[in-house]
């Protein structure tokens, strides 16, 4: 597939689609990593080197994190019946950002959840599930908990069986990953933004007034329409919900949201949660856990002060941490609490 070639600058890289109106600020998108990968950058030229960065940065995630790619060093240590491996620097980054929003969240995210995933359907990508198999209802596995597993440096202690999934982190650290390559790439000036199903990340100088972000609640959905748009200025934002990635097994309505405490999919009082923060590890991490906590997750929100946004089952909205009220105004993330990555050990062995 060919991409259209934008006036007076480069074509986009394959598999890219060009999705701007020709002003100053460029747009394409394309499929990656089981979702859509939109990236926007201004000044429009800069869009090819931006995307080029994009696609190296997200082949390398899928590579390192993917539980459906055989190939992929997660993959490799599921498959294995050793307890202790030594990974690559960047697999590791992403392990580092699981365990540590597992602890900032009190294991309301978890990436011991694999084996539930599976029991309840979600073993291959999400494109080639059966979407309404007949049998049994499937039964929750709950998960064995984050802090048996153990990050110091590379070197990654896990107990044999325990799967791991890392869709709850690995796309908002992607997020934050491919804008910053992608700033890097168009020279260190202007400004990108990029967003992968909805959870997004921006970078450099926005456009005046903060980047125009639609707030919907099936952000998986090209067509669902916006439910607020607000600017965002600086640092990222995503969204959460039981609406998209669903399935049904034995007629029960199923989603890719689970409670690592029961294996079965959350069943909170919430239908999205969007938030706000200074990069989308953060931000993703924080949208799960609510969805998963419930109104346990709602009041463990409001002590970060991070600002968010959420929709209940009933359609009430539900502000937090100054969110705006209007639309058109813009987001501040400077408060509230950031996951930051360093080369620390994390987890424990029980």
């Amino acid at each position: 597939m060919t991409a259209r070639t934008r006036t007076s600058a480069p074509a986009l890289p394959d598999a890219w689609q060009d999705r701007g109106d020709g002003g100053p600020i460029g747009v394409a998108e394309r499929p990656a990593i089981g979702t859509t990968a939109r990236l926007a950058a201004w000044p429009a030229e800069r869009l090819h080197d931006g995307a080029a960065a994009v696609d190296t940065v997200l082949d390398a995630l899928d590579r390192q994190a993917s539980r459906f790619r055989p190939d992929s060093e997660l993959s490799q240590v599921q498959r294995s019946s050793g307890t202790v491996f030594l990974v690559s620097d960047g697999f590791a980054e992403v392990l580092d950002a699981a365990l540590r929003a597992a602890r900032w969240t009190g294991g309301l995210v978890d990436p011991t959840v694999g084996a539930a995933l599976q029991a309840l359907g979600y073993d291959r990508d999400f494109a080639a599930i059966d979407q309404d198999a007949p049998g049994a209802v499937p039964q929750g596995v709950p998960a064995p908990g984050w802090s048996v597993v153990a990050l110091g440096g590379r070197l990654l202690e896990r107990p044999a069986g325990v799967l791991l999934d890392l869709g709850a982190t690995a796309k908002g650290l992607g997020a934050d990953r491919a804008a910053a390559a992608a700033f890097r790439a168009a020279g260190g000036s202007g400004g990108v933004l990029v967003s992968l199903g909805g959870d997004l990340s921006v970078v450099g100088a926005p456009p005046r007034g903060g980047w125009p972000v639609a707030v919907v609640e099936d952000p998986d959905r090209a067509d669902a329409p916006p439910s607020q748009v607000v600017r965002l200025g600086e640092g990222a934002l995503a969204t959460s919900s039981a609406r998209c990635r669903t399935w049904r097994r034995g007629g029960r309505r199923l989603h890719h949201l689970v409670d690592p405490r029961t294996g079965d999919p959350a069943e909170g009082p919430w239908r999205t949660a969007t938030v706000a923060a200074r990069n989308c590890l953060t931000a993703n991490a924080a949208s799960t856990a609510v969805m998963v906590g419930g109104a346990d997750g709602a009041r463990w929100l409001e002590e970060t002060g991070l600002p968010a946004r959420l929709v209940s089952t009933d359609g009430s909205v539900h502000l937090f941490g100054g969110w705006p009220r209007s639309d058109e105004a813009p987001v501040d993330v400077s408060a509230g609490p950031s996951l930051s990555l360093a080369a620390a050990s994390v987890g424990c062995r029980r």
